[in-house]
């Protein structure tokens, strides 16, 4: 049974660790059962250790004190432990406390969001402790100090964040700048609303980014495209020493445009007597930065043109391109960003099993926010699901839906779906038009064919449930 309490929260992750496996992944797999032993038994001294993911720990303490204890203590026998051939593995340990919801042997709630970002921006070698984790061990930390670091905007998360630097004997003292959106170069937005789930998108693209120069992130208006590049680029800032930069092209109508949009984002001068493109190529011809271009669906040939020009000419800037299509140009990796992971409205599950899929998860956070009191019960569970699994786990359409929470009970919302272009409407007034009603979304994605695309997706709806190339070839052909 789920229940609520104030839980401080202990996360820890190997700096590194993926160029590790790849260079020496041998060394590296003895390496990980020695840190995992070692942080397991320290761990488990008054807390419990609740997931590993890869090689990161994440533990949950009753008590502030002892988590402070138990990361010191692991961060101190860390040091002294033989690597092997890796020479050193440095971890970096982040504490927070807050309120959290346990249930099904793991635990849930906008702390964990926060303690996950804060170890991210941290050194190996290093423990960070929150605002809230030190104002409640402050008169506690005997023989210890701390150093305030400052506040840190930490990434999807509006509030920025008071961040301390444990100080004991046995550990390093001075470490570079935190890894944070206020310590790094980028114009990446802040987020005001949570990002919910995508644990193993986020993990590919993440990778694709660092092997490819041009990742272009493809799928239908509404499945997040935008919001998991965001996300995407936000986790890689550190590994770009120039920054990450984010141009918005979705408001432009006029292909010309393009240069002159990027140049204003990366603070580009045009310069007398060279074309803009020339000058853009010159000033990134050795930066070691990443690039996202937003919404290119509309503007495809211009933003083609530019990202191979780009790509031709500056060998250390990688590219993320969101659109409708791929920009079809050599180098190019294309990553379908698939629908959020649904339930089977035909399946009777719990309240709580519920909770396992990315859709409804994200359904109840925006729920939340249009009507604090919502809460998913096993009476309602069901017509939550059918509006998950109708809606084809699409974040737009289940935002919309959710912001309906304020007027009708789910039951409704699921009764009146047949009629969803009607329902789905009022969006954020500050979204583009196109993002404001499903309706508006899909008439954006029509607008952008051509007359004979037109007249082969109205014969394609004959179709339900998909259909194989040779059907779709008889029935969509001219000849017949």
């Amino acid at each position: 049974m789920a229940s609520t309490a104030t839980w401080t929260f202990v996360f820890t992750d190997i700096e590194g660790s993926a160029k590790l496996w790849e260079d020496k992944p041998e060394a590296m797999r003895t390496a990980l059962a020695r840190h995992d032993s070692l942080l397991r038994s320290r761990l488990s001294k008054g807390g419990e250790v609740f997931k590993t993911v890869g090689d990161s720990f994440c533990a949950a303490f009753s008590s502030p004190s002892e988590a402070v204890q138990a990361a010191l203590e692991s961060q101190q026998e860390l040091g002294k432990l033989d690597w092997g051939e890796l020479g050193t593995v440095r971890v970096r340990i982040g504490l927070h406390t807050g309120e959290a919801e346990a249930r099904d042997n793991d635990y849930f709630g906008p702390a964990l969001n926060r303690i996950s970002r804060l170890v991210s921006i941290g050194h190996g070698g290093q423990i960070l402790l929150s605002q809230a984790t030190y104002e409640l061990v402050r008169d506690a930390l005997a023989g210890l100090d701390v150093r305030f670091l400052g506040e840190h905007r930490l990434r999807d998360l509006e509030r920025p964040e008071g961040v301390y630097q444990l100080l004991a004997d046995g550990l390093a003292a001075d470490f570079p700048a935190l890894r944070s959106l206020s310590e790094l170069p980028n114009n990446l937005p802040l987020q005001v609303t949570s990002f919910v789930g995508r644990e193993k998108e986020l993990a590919e693209v993440e990778k694709l980014i660092r092997k490819n120069r041009l990742v272009t992130f493809t799928g239908s208006g509404g499945t997040g495209k935008t919001r998991l590049s965001l996300q995407a680029c936000a986790d890689l800032l550190p590994d770009f020493e120039d920054g990450v930069w984010l141009v918005e092209l979705a408001p432009l109508t006029e292909p010309d445009l393009v240069p002159q949009t990027v140049a204003a984002a990366l603070r580009v001068r045009e310069e007398p007597g060279r074309s803009l493109v020339d000058t853009l190529v010159a000033h990134l011809r050795d930066r070691h930065l990443l690039l996202i271009l937003d919404n290119c669906e509309h503007l495809l040939d211009s933003s083609a043109r530019l990202v191979d020009a780009i790509g031709r000419n500056s060998p250390k800037v990688h590219v993320v391109a969101t659109s409708r299509e791929p920009l079809a140009i050599q180098g190019e990796q294309v990553y379908r960003v698939p629908s959020l992971s649904t339930p089977d409205p035909k399946k009777k599950e719990s309240a709580e099993s519920l909770n396992q899929y990315e859709a409804v998860r994200l359904f109840i956070d925006r729920a939340l926010l249009a009507q604090p009191s919502f809460e998913i019960t096993n009476e309602n569970g069901s017509a939550v699901a059918q509006i998950c699994h109708r809606l084809d786990g699409i974040p737009l359409a289940l935002e919309l839906a959710a912001a309906r929470v304020r007027a009708m009970p789910v039951e409704t919302i699921a009764s009146r779906l047949d009629d969803r272009f009607r329902l789905l409407t009022g969006g954020s007034r500050t979204a583009l038009p196109r993002q404001q009603t499903l309706r508006a979304t899909i008439d954006w994605s029509y607008g952008l064919l051509d007359e004979k695309e037109k007249t082969l997706l109205r014969r394609l709806s004959v179709f339900a449930g998909g259909w194989t190339l040779e059907a779709a070839e008889k029935v969509c052909s001219d000849d017949v």
